[in-house]
C-alpha cells in the first residue's frame, strides 16, 4: 500500500492470510444480509441499524461496557440535566461546534433512560454541551439527521441521586468541575437523604471535602438536620460590674 492509498478499517482488521476462514464466512454472510438495508428509507435504516447494534452487543464479550454499543437517538428524545456543575465559555462552545462540524461526533453522549421528563426518553449524564450543539447548531443537526449518538448506562439505576453522582464522576475524572455548583450538588444529595459517606464514595470525595462543600452554603444549612445541645448558659441574674462604669462615663 502506497502513501497515497487510504487505509480502511477493513484493512486494519483484516485477518492474517489463511487465518480467517470462519471469520470471513460470517462477515460475508452478514454483508449479504446488510445489503437489504439500502432499500429502506433513511430514518427506518437508522432505526434498523440501531436494532442490529443492540442485537450484536448481546454476543460481544465486551457488552458490559456501554461504549460497546452506540445508538443514534432522535435529539428531541434526549434532555439535558439541571445539575451539571460545568460551564463552557462562549469561545469554547464555538470551538466545540466547529470541531463537530469538521470532524463529526468522535465521542458519544452518555445518557440514562428516564421517564416523566417532558416526553424525553433519555437524560444526559455526560456530554451536555455536545448534546446542546447537536440540538441547536443547524449544520450539525442536518449532518446527523436530527439524531444524537448515545452510549446508554445504568438502565437498572434511574434514581436522581445515581444520575447526579454519575455526572459528577465523569466531570471530576476529567478535572472539570465548578466548586460552587459542586456545593449545590452535595446539598441536593443530602436533601435526597444520601449520607455524607454515600456522597463521598459516589462522588470520589474524602470526608473533609464533603464537609467543606456543605459549609459553602452556610452554617444554617450545614447544621439544619443535626441535633445539638446548649453548651453553656449565661447567668443574667448578676449585673455586669463594668456596665455601670461605662454608663456613668458616657
Amino acid at each position: 500500500m502506497t502513501d497515497h492509498q487510504q487505509t480502511t478499517l477493513d484493512d486494519l482488521f483484516a485477518p492474517a492470510p489463511g487465518a480467517g476462514g470462519e471469520t470471513e464466512a460470517i462477515v460475508a454472510e452478514a454483508r449479504t444480509l446488510f445489503a437489504r438495508l439500502d432499500a429502506l428509507p433513511e430514518n427506518k435504516r437508522i432505526d434498523t441499524v440501531n436494532r442490529l447494534r443492540l442485537a450484536l452487543r448481546e454476543h460481544s464479550p465486551l457488552k458490559d461496557q456501554p461504549v460497546d454499543c452506540v445508538v443514534w437517538v432522535e435529539a428531541d428524545e434526549v434532555a439535558g440535566n439541571a445539575y451539571n456543575p460545568n460551564h463552557v465559555a462562549d469561545p469554547e462552545m464555538e470551538l466545540l461546534g466547529l470541531s463537530i462540524r469538521q470532524d463529526g461526533y468522535t465521542q458519544p453522549i452518555v445518557a440514562w433512560p428516564v421517564e416523566g421528563t417532558g416526553g424525553s426518553r433519555y437524560e444526559v449524564v455526560d456530554g451536555f454541551h455536545r448534546h446542546l450543539v447537536g440540538r441547536t447548531n443547524p449544520e450539525v443537526r442536518t449532518a446527523v439527521r436530527g439524531r444524537l449518538p448515545l452510549s446508554i448506562i445504568g438502565s437498572d439505576r434511574t434514581g436522581k441521586p445515581d444520575r447526579m453522582a454519575a455526572t459528577i464522576r465523569h466531570n471530576r475524572a476529567r478535572g472539570e468541575h465548578a466548586p460552587a455548583k459542586m456545593a449545590d450538588i452535595v446539598i441536593e444529595l443530602a436533601r435526597l437523604r444520601r449520607t455524607d459517606e454515600w456522597i463521598g464514595e459516589h462522588l470520589g470525595m474524602d470526608p473533609d471535602e464533603v464537609t467543606r462543600l456543605r459549609t459553602t452554603t452556610g452554617i444554617a444549612e450545614q447544621f439544619k438536620n443535626r441535633a445539638y445541645s446548649q453548651a453553656w448558659e449565661a447567668d443574667i441574674s448578676a449585673p455586669d460590674p463594668e456596665f455601670g462604669r461605662r454608663d456613668a462615663a458616657s
